[in-house]
């Protein structure tokens, strides 16, 4: 079974990502349950809890593509225990009302059940991302 077809967590999470990175949000929203609750960090521009697939792509990801040039999660280091896995990774992106690049490390967590994501919780140091922006 390839990457694709795996419900195994970690393989979905990775699944997400690469959606991501490729700007699929169609893709990415395929990874995520219906009822998901998708977590943005207190203090960080889209701070709140956004739910539905269509939710989360509409509130985070379009708006990140809309106000960063070449928004991207590198994800380098996965944590997995049972449902939950923890990815390190790091967001590198330019400001578009700046010109400021960004270039953070990041730690989220998901929780996947039945093959898809149910939940998300960012971690990020949300002052580097406000210095990018101001």
């Amino acid at each position: 079974m390839g990457l694709n077809e795996s419900t195994e967590p970690a393989d979905v999470v990775r699944r997400q990502y690469l959606a991501s990175a490729a700007g699929d949000l169609a893709a990415l929203r395929a990874t995520l349950a219906p009822d998901v609750e998708w977590t943005e960090m207190a203090g960080f521009p889209l701070a709140g809890t956004y739910r539905t697939p269509q939710g989360v792509t509409a509130n985070v990801m379009e708006v990140l593509g809309r106000d960063w040039t070449g928004w991207t999660a590198h994800d380098d280091t996965y944590v997995v225990d049972g449902e939950n896995v923890v990815v390190l990774a790091r967001y590198t992106a330019r400001n578009d009302a700046t010109g400021k690049d960004l270039n953070v490390r990041v730690a989220h967590h998901f929780v996947v059940r039945g093959g898809l994501i149910v939940r998300f919780e960012q971690f990020v140091d949300t002052a580097l991302v406000r210095d990018a922006m101001g």
